[in-house]
């Protein structure tokens, strides 16, 4: 199974780029997996609406680029499913012998992701119903993947 997260911005803080690499480390005897840093669009402060608009279409631009051909996409939304990590895991591995080699989810900027990536995806997900900066929402869904990978293979996993 491959992985791919695209996710719109690249990680700043270098606490966040630790943990991501950890999980990387980790995931790595599960599956391939990558992380693909899709350019953020600048935005003024005081964007409206069609401004967001405009930077939304851009930004999703770059992620259909940074998709694969065969490909589940899996975009993160605040309308997607919410599940536990049970759940989560159940879906991993309907996702991986669903036919498709490759597993795509997507995390857009703080603007959000278009309306066309939502409506092509095959399956929105959202992580909760809190609001978290998309850079720890990268964190938090690497650490959903190796969770759902443990339980998957009947390996122990904190609670």
């Amino acid at each position: 199974m491959n992985i791919r997260i695209v996710c719109v911005g690249k990680l700043k803080e270098s606490y966040l780029k630790d943990a991501q690499k950890e999980y990387l480390k980790r995931l790595s005897r599960f599956c391939r997996i990558e992380v693909i840093e899709a350019d953020e669009e600048k935005a003024p402060d005081d964007a409206n609406a069609s401004q967001d608009k405009k930077i939304r279409q851009k930004e999703a631009e770059r992620i259909v680029r940074a998709l694969g051909k065969n490909t589940t996409t899996i975009a993160l939304a605040l309308d997607g499913k919410e599940m536990d990590s049970p759940e989560f895991s159940r879906e991993m591995k309907s996702f991986m012998t669903g036919g498709k080699s490759d597993l795509s989810f997507i995390i857009g900027s703080s603007t959000g992701l278009d309306e066309s990536i939502l409506d092509t995806a095959d399956y929105k997900l959202c992580l909760s119903k809190m609001t978290f900066p998309h850079q720890l929402a990268r964190i938090i869904l690497l650490e959903q993947i190796y969770r759902a990978f443990k339980i998957i293979n009947n390996e122990t996993y904190h609670k």
